[in-house]
């Protein structure tokens, strides 16, 4: 499997994990999952506003590792 065929590390996947990085879910609605960025949107929507600010920056790192991670 090359590079660029859609594997974990293709450029497609470091896209969506500097994707993930500004909108937490937004690199998983570029790969096409749809559920997958509805999950690290909300979830990255309530650790924010639950823990004050603290921890919301954790969400974003792990939803670009699952963006950067992903195999079709």
């Amino acid at each position: 499997m090359g590079r660029g065929s859609g594997g974990a590390g293709s450029t497609g996947n470091v896209i969506a994990a500097i994707c993930s990085l500004f909108i937490p879910g937004l690199g998983q609605l570029v790969q096409g999952r749809v559920i997958a960025a509805l999950f690290w949107f909300v979830l990255a929507w309530v650790v924010w506003f639950v823990t004050f600010g603290l921890f919301g920056w954790v969400i974003h790192i792990i939803a670009c590792v699952d963006a950067a991670r992903w195999k079709r």
